[in-house]
Parts: C-alpha cells; structure tokens; sequence
C-alpha cells in the first residue's frame, strides 16, 4: 500500500511538474514537442513586474501549439491559466503590447480588445505593468481563457507572427553581404566581364543564370488581426539559400513576429485571366526588372480563398528561405535559427 502510494505521489507530481494529464504522467507517457523555443526573455517585458514567470510552461504550451498537439494544448493552457496568470500577461503582452496598435483587431475577442490599451501603455511606459497584470489576474476562467487563445494563434504557427519574440529583443543577426568573387580577379588586374556587360539582346534568358526559388502559400494575420497572403520561398537551384537572398535582397531578418518593412518595388505578379501567380521580381529605378527569384513554370489557378484574399490586401508576405517546401514546423526553425528574411510585396496584375 505505501508503495502504491508514493508511485500516485509520484505521478501526480510528474503530472502538476509538466502539466500532462494524470494518466500519461502515470505512466510515464509524457512527451515533449520540438524545437522548444527560448522563452526566457519574457522576464524582460514590462507586463508582470516583480513577478518570477514559468518561461519553460510557456515554452512547452508554444511548442505544443505549434506542432498542433491538442491535448498537450489543453492541459498546458489550463495549467497556464490557474497558476501562472503573470506568465500568461508576459506572453499575450509580448504580441499586443507593441505589435496590436493598428487600426481594429476585428479577429481579437472582446476580452483582448479590452485587454490591449493596457498592454501598449505598459509596453509605452513599464511603470503601467502592473496595471496590465492586475487586469489579467482578476479575469474569470472564461476571459483568461480568451486572451491566451488570442495570443497563442500568433505565437503558433498557423499565424506565425511573434512566434519567437526572443530575436525582438535581441539584436538581429548581421546581414552576411558574401564577398564579391570576381573582386580578386579584378584587384589583381585581369578585366573581368558580366552579363550585364555583354549586348546579350533577347537570345539568352538570364532567370536560368541565377539561382531559382519555388514558393509554397500559406497565410498569416497583420498585427491587428487582418488575414494577408503569404508566400514562401524554398531554394529549387543549388546555389538558392539564405545567403543569396542576402546578396540579391535588402529585406531584414525576421524572427515571425511582426511585420516586415513594404518595398514596393517589389512585385508579386498575378494574372486575373486565370486567376495564377507569375513571378516574384524586384524592378529597378529605371523601371525593369533587375532581379527575378521565381518563375511559375505552369499556370495553376491559385485556390479561390487564396485569390479572393490577394485581391483584397493586394500585397503579399514574401519569406525564405526555408530548407524544403511543406516540411512541418520549417519555418519556426528558419527564424529561430536567424535563417529567415522577409519583405512585404506589392500585387501587380498582368
């Protein structure tokens, strides 16, 4: 009998430890999601002041969220909400303090529309924390509940906006500019001729000289909670990769929260007559295109949500590059890695 005790001890520790369900905890079934993201930086943000967060239940429930583990969703949320209401604050403050200020949040619930000026004037002014946190500690299960959901669909995957909000407080990599491999050659006298160089007229398709990306659709939310298309790059040449897209873009590294800067010059082009897409390109001053990183090789009628949802942003997030096309949890391993680059693009019809 006192065995049998101290092992239901046991579990049920291993159960309150982790937040898995008794049964699994009994068993010792309870598993983890990877990769667990560095919560750490939470205890950082102005929205539990004084408070000692659990950055590793926030890190669990993230990752949970991200691979779509509904039952580890549940019991962490749950265990989340009746004891870590300070963490809960540092995690919904982290995507509403700073990133909800533009205009409505028409996909928000009451309870983080409500929440939300308390997050920003706290992210204004850290002496408003602890206004933020009272707020969130005197909600009912149900409001609690309501804003942890809101917050976890940006930090999840499904709407990959602050989805690691680490890379915000800490400085972004630096850009790696690849050295010019012709300036050898030209430093040591010998003449040196590019493409751009050579009266190559219309003969040669230079897109083939360069390397190439295809793209996958997905979608994502502005910070105010507005859906906008998405596009995705995956390297379709050798040569393809993020130091490529150093050398050939100027778009910033992006860690998934936030929006990345609009240039509008560049396009992601679009054919009303069968509803497809036709390119990602960058135009010059002089108003043609100078580079081009992917070419539709077939007309394929874009889904009628997607299209419906290009037409009305009528610009698109373009990201990359991530390793492989469709590959589960890619692109929260490209930002959190510092791998990721971004840009919002305009939509221009042709």
């Amino acid at each position: 009998m006192v065995k049998k005790h101290g092992k239901k001890q046991r579990a049920r520790q291993r159960a309150q430890r982790t937040g898995t369900g008794h049964a699994s905890a009994a068993a010792n079934a309870a598993h983890t999601h990877t990769p667990i993201p560095d919560m750490t930086a939470l205890a950082e943000l102005p929205y539990a002041p004084g408070r000692e967060l659990d950055s590793d239940l926030a890190a669990r429930l993230v990752a949970a969220c991200r691979t779509a583990c509904k039952s580890c969703q549940k019991s962490l949320a749950r265990k989340l909400r009746t004891e870590q209401r300070a963490t809960l604050a540092a995690l919904a403050g982290a995507v509403y303090g700073g990133l909800a200020g533009r205009g409505g949040m028409t996909f928000s619930s009451s309870t983080t529309q409500a929440w939300t000026p308390l997050a920003r004037a706290a992210n204004a002014n850290p002496a408003a924390g602890a206004e933020a946190l009272a707020a969130v500690e005197a909600m009912d299960d149900v409001a609690a509940s309501d804003l942890l959901e809101d917050a976890l669909d940006h930090w999840a995957m499904g709407s990959p906006l602050p989805s690691d909000f680490v890379e915000k407080l800490a400085e972004a990599p630096p850009r790696k500019r690849p050295a010019d491999p012709l300036a050898a050659f030209r430093e040591a006298g010998v003449k040196v001729f590019t493409l751009d160089d050579l009266d190559l007229g219309d003969d040669i398709d230079t897109y083939y000289l360069a390397p190439n990306y295809g793209v996958t659709l997905m979608k994502t939310n502005t910070p105010d909670g507005q859906p906008m298309p998405m596009l995705v790059l995956y390297p379709e040449t050798e040569d393809a990769g993020i130091e490529d897209l150093e050398a050939r873009t100027d778009w910033e590294h992006w860690g998934l929260h936030g929006m990345p800067d609009m240039d509008p010059h560049w396009r992601v082009r679009a054919r009303l007559a069968d509803r497809s897409l036709r390119g990602l390109v960058h135009v010059g001053p002089d108003g043609k295109d100078d580079h081009e990183l992917w070419r539709a090789a077939e007309t394929v009628s874009l889904p009628a949500n997607w299209w419906d949802l290009l037409n009305r942003a009528q610009h698109v997030l373009v990201s990359g590059p991530v390793k492989a096309p469709q590959a589960p949890d890619v692109l929260a391993a490209a930002g959190d890695a510092g791998e990721l680059l971004a840009v919002v693009a305009l939509v221009e019809y042709v």
